[in-house]
């Protein structure tokens, strides 16, 4: 009688443990389904009308800062960054948080208004969004995103409240964000146009900023040559480059015994970025779980893109495709396991 009453509540209870899985394996689906769908959410960019903007906890689009607008509201809290060519601060306009970057020198003065021309002329979901600008005081002011550039990557998504976005997920659309920002840069409004700031690893990531919600903005554009077709091309600075992150056209091509000279120096395009998406897109896969899968799928685009030859290397569109398959064959994956065990 005993062991007959046990079989009867144990049946229940397992049919229950059952539900409970079904429950469980249905919500997870649901929510990656819903996490990653889309890789291209809207911006502030796409909802404010051109030379307006949208902060922090706006809920309406404004026109950008003006001169009388920036001395009058915003107020410089604290430096947080300095480079050659301008500093930083955290500053408070009317309640939202935003950077104010000043011009540190003179000497510099053209670097600083190439970058604020670049930063008006490509405002998209690709580049920080621009609060205003007033030249003749040497300032302009856009959105503060706490997390700062990419460099801090790692160190952020070790902290607790990060540590469940450190997926693959989270770390392969940095990377789509990373080339869709040069597809977008190699056709931009304003012509075809270079990353010069990218003469090493570290140099490129401070050019990104880490938005709060783990996606990749360019920050500084101070440094974004045209490229006109037809002519001797680009230089990236008047001085040797060195090393193996650059591409090798950019590279002195003459040899140990013939002394430098930036005049002999020959041109390049577009294409010494191509050159360099391998080295930053293994930095911000990192090492977490799936990012090895993910090389070896990237592995055909990996060795197109370090081709010697530029004009053999891929388009950054033609990569960017090829990124964004492997993302959605990745998700694909992982949702049909999760469908196998409903």
């Amino acid at each position: 009688m005993g062991g007959t009453a046990g079989t009867r509540c144990g049946v229940p209870a397992v049919l229950l443990c059952l539900a409970a899985l079904l429950c469980a394996n249905l919500l997870l689906y649901f929510y990656l389904d819903a996490l990653y769908q889309d890789t291209n959410p809207l911006s502030a960019h796409t909802q404010c009308p051109l030379r307006h903007f949208k902060v922090g906890t706006m809920t309406t689009c404004t026109p950008w800062l003006q001169c009388p607008e920036i001395r009058a509201e915003v107020r410089r809290v604290k430096l947080i960054g300095q480079g050659a060519v301008k500093k930083v601060y955290l500053s408070e306009w009317r309640g939202q948080k935003v950077a104010l970057s000043a011009l540190s020198s003179e000497q510099y003065k053209d670097d600083f208004l190439h970058g604020l021309s670049m930063l008006r002329a490509l405002q998209s979901a690709h580049v920080v969004t621009l609060v205003g600008a007033c030249e003749e005081d040497g300032v302009f002011v856009t959105e503060y995103h706490p997390l700062g550039s990419a460099l801090t990557l790692d160190a952020t998504l070790a902290q607790d409240r990060y540590r469940w976005r450190n997926s693959w997920h989270t770390r392969l659309q940095l990377a789509i964000d990373y080339v869709a920002f040069l597809a977008y840069l190699h056709s931009s409004p304003v012509g075809i146009r270079v990353m010069c700031d990218s003469n090493d690893l570290h140099k490129t990531l401070s050019q990104f900023l880490l938005a709060s919600d783990m996606r990749l903005l360019a920050n500084d554009l101070d440094a974004l040559p045209e490229v006109e077709r037809g002519r001797q091309g680009v230089k990236c600075g008047h001085h040797e480059l060195n090393g193996d992150f650059v591409a090798p056209e950019q590279l002195w091509p003459y040899g140990e015994n013939v002394q430098f000279s930036d005049e002999a120096m020959p041109g390049y395009d577009e294409k010494t970025d191509i050159w360099k998406i391998p080295d930053v897109t293994r930095f911000l896969l990192g090492d977490v779980l799936g990012s090895d899968v993910i090389h070896f799928h990237l592995f055909q685009i990996y060795t197109e893109c370090k081709r010697k030859e530029p004009h053999m290397r891929p388009t950054a569109l033609e990569v960017l495709t090829v990124y964004r398959s492997v993302y959605d064959s990745m998700i694909e994956n992982q949702s049909q396991r999760v469908r196998d065990m409903l």
